[in-house]
């Protein structure tokens, strides 16, 4: 009898401890993950000052500053729990034209995307497995540098072998190329799209030349994916229309490209589209501002620059919210129209609006990136870092 009761004592020890345990291990994951997303994994802080601390957690390097002002380490919490790996990026208080005018884009895709088959069912590439959105990157081993490569690559009417990208996968089809009796020619049979253009808001200009737009990437409509652009211009724009936004259908600003080359695209990424001017536009260049990190920004009152078919940059009010401090793309906050009469006259945040600055206390703080679908006042910003670590990584080159 006594060792049966030693024996259930033993087994209620054994459940109480695993229990412990495992409200332990639960606790530690949730803490965990509190400071993943706390902790943003660059975190970017003006030179002068310290390097900012998160949730009692400190930084500790793991190596010497670059040149570039870079630093990696892990934020520790009582100098010996690791709770995330970082980079540190040290920036001088950069002081720079803040935007809020239009701007056009023209860019070359890198390789052709597959917009389009002539009589699918029989269609050979379509029959070898070529699909629609697939983004040729190779005919015959040979880059594809526009969708004329394919066509010349058809002309002979032997088999060819295109190598494509689906999905970030790469795959390879081969086939023969079909006879057009009304061309009198091989041909592909497929419809292929290698350039694009469109029109944002300019988020910012440094005093070199280099820029900042849109506060989000150019991504295929279709698919969602992020543009892979291999080179383009930057061209200016004039408002001339505006579709004002609803519940369920996102408004537009409507305009047309009004000047020779401004400058030149460097690169697209998610965080926004970055290059360099020739010259800042003049009627950005009579202030520079600071820049507000985003342990500056706080919830609350704010101020939106955009330009709309008056052709005039105007300031409108806007509210901040939902502040995300470790958000690392370009939904980083919530911003939420208040300014009556931007909403009278666009409904809201509408197309073509992407990339207009967010001013805070006298400072550039972000940028508006989309609109919510369900209501045009509400949508989403982007830390200014976000786009400045974009900007300052580059090693843009100055437009000529």
């Amino acid at each position: 009898m006594l060792d049966r009761i030693k024996k259930k004592i033993k087994k209620r020890a054994a459940r109480r401890a695993l229990l412990i345990l495992s409200c332990l291990a639960l606790a530690i994951s949730c803490v965990m993950a509190a400071y993943s997303l706390v902790i943003p994994k660059t975190v970017t802080c003006f030179a002068e000052d310290e390097i900012p601390s998160y949730l009692g957690a400190s930084f500790v390097a793991s190596g010497e500053e670059s040149e570039a002002g870079r630093t990696s380490g892990r934020y520790m919490l009582f100098g010996a729990i690791p709770v995330k790996s970082v980079t540190v990026n040290r920036i001088e208080d950069v002081k720079l034209y803040v935007g809020g005018v239009p701007f056009g884009l023209k860019f070359a895709l890198e390789g052709a995307v597959v917009v389009g088959f002539e009589g699918e069912s029989e269609n050979p590439a379509y029959k070898a497995g070529l699909r629609l959105y697939d983004t040729v990157t190779k005919v015959n081993g040979k880059s594809v540098l526009g969708a004329a490569d394919l066509s010349r690559a058809a002309e002979s009417g032997g088999e060819i072998t295109l190598t494509y990208e689906r999905a970030g996968r790469e795959g390879t089809v081969k086939f023969k190329p079909g006879y057009s009796e009304s061309e009198k020619r091989y041909v592909l049979g497929i419809h292929l799209k290698d350039s694009g253009a469109g029109i944002g808001t300019l988020t910012y200009v440094l005093q070199n030349g280099e820029f900042g737009g849109l506060g989000h990437g150019v991504c295929d409509s279709e698919t969602g994916e992020l543009t892979k652009i291999v080179g383009g211009s930057v061209l200016g724009v004039c408002i001339n229309g505006i579709v004002k936004g609803e519940r369920g259908a996102p408004g537009e600003l409507k305009g047309y490209f009004n000047s020779s080359k401004m400058g030149s695209i460097a690169k697209n990424t998610d965080c926004g589209v970055f290059g360099a001017l020739a010259a800042a536009p003049a009627e950005i260049t009579d202030k520079t501002y600071s820049i507000g990190l985003r342990d500056e920004l706080k919830e609350g009152a704010a101020t939106l620059l955009c330009t709309l078919d008056g052709g005039e940059r105007r300031e409108y009010r806007i509210e901040i919210s939902n502040i995300n401090r470790g958000a690392t793309g370009n939904k980083c906050f919530t911003v939420k129209i208040t300014d009556p009469e931007l909403i009278e006259r666009t409904g809201g945040i509408v197309q073509g609006m992407s990339g207009s600055p967010i001013l805070q206390n006298g400072k550039l703080v972000g940028a508006v990136t989309h609109v919510m679908i369900g209501d045009p006042t509400v949508g989403y910003g982007i830390f200014i870092e976000n786009m400045l670590n974009q900007t300052l990584s580059s090693g843009t080159s100055l437009a000529a």
